[in-house]
């Protein structure tokens, strides 16, 4: 089968992609370059089987005519940054909430046979309870947040009126080897030989779930017959940013709190387990083991 993976050479992409290719997918990626890089695809075996198109779902061009002869669509591509998106919100509606648009109109043109959307945990903003279920009230707190949340509402929208089918997954705070986020934060700091910077006291929880979780997750999402559903895809715990940084080994400086920040993210993931027939696999102490072991630190 052709599998399209929209906003392929970034972070889940690059653990993703290989993964499809192991199992016989010939990928296209569509990709602007703007925050990936096929670099991060160079080394991946059977080349043949990849095909990279640089592209920008959010513009108008000839990207859709690659979804005649596909059949299943992940579709990755999104800006991802808090604090850009409060200073640049246009530009997050254009590409998060339009680009998700042209690309559900792309798959209802061509008859693509199966969409999955990573959707995000912030969307819950604060919530009351935890974990945090599906049907939880929404409270996004900045438009990164708002913009994928709307472009999960027309995911859902698409799936139940023109019978597309495709599913959301709401990802909790994810890392792994070259994550971006908190955990690539840490990362540059201790290779600057710096100390980990936690803000307030580090007594805040996170749902830290591993990378290799993840692409598990979108490949049985991939293979699921569910539609019109959201799940959460956590770890099935959660930990505190303290202990988290305390595993990676390094000093730790200790900052003030920003405002707004959660207490808690911690998703039910329940409803995954039961209609995807996924769970999560890998605790935080070995996923953070895995991670620096791939970087060589």
């Amino acid at each position: 089968m052709k599998v399209i993976v929209t906003g392929g050479c970034g972070f889940i992409g690059r653990h993703l992609i290989p993964r499809l290719i192991q199992m016989g997918e010939d990928v296209t990626v569509l990709d602007n370059k703007s925050t990936g890089s096929p670099d991060n695809l160079a080394n991946i075996d059977n080349q043949v089987r990849l095909t990279i198109i640089n592209s920008d779902i959010a513009q108008p061009g000839t990207w859709d005519k690659e979804f005649i002869d596909a059949d299943r669509v992940v579709h990755l591509a999104a800006l991802t940054d808090i604090v850009a998106s409060i200073e640049s919100p246009t530009e997050y509606f254009s590409v998060n909430v339009r680009g998700t648009l042209n690309v559900l109109e792309a798959c209802r043109m061509s008859g693509i046979k199966r969409l999955v959307y990573p959707a995000s945990a912030a969307c819950y903003g604060t919530s009351d309870q935890y974990p945090t279920p599906e049907d939880a009230p929404m409270r996004p707190q900045y438009p990164y947040a708002l913009t994928k949340q709307l472009g999960e509402e027309l995911v859902l929208h698409w799936a139940k009126v023109y019978g597309l089918s495709a599913v959301s997954l709401r990802f909790f705070n994810i890392y792994g080897p070259h994550a971006s986020a908190m955990f690539g934060l840490f990362i540059s700091q201790m290779r600057a030989g710096q100390p980990i910077t936690i803000t307030g006291d580090g007594s805040q929880t996170r749902d830290f779930t591993y990378i290799s979780d993840i692409v598990d997750a979108i490949v049985a999402a991939l293979q699921s017959n569910q539609t019109a559903e959201a799940y959460n895809i956590g770890s099935g715990t959660t930990v505190s940013v303290r202990r988290f940084a305390e595993l990676l080994g390094s000093d730790i400086k200790y900052i003030p709190r920003r405002r707004g920040e959660m207490d808690v993210t911690f998703g039910d993931i329940s409803k995954a387990l039961r209609e995807l027939d996924w769970k999560p696999q890998i605790s935080v102490e070995e996923g953070i083991r895995l991670a620096l072991s791939e970087m060589k630190m």
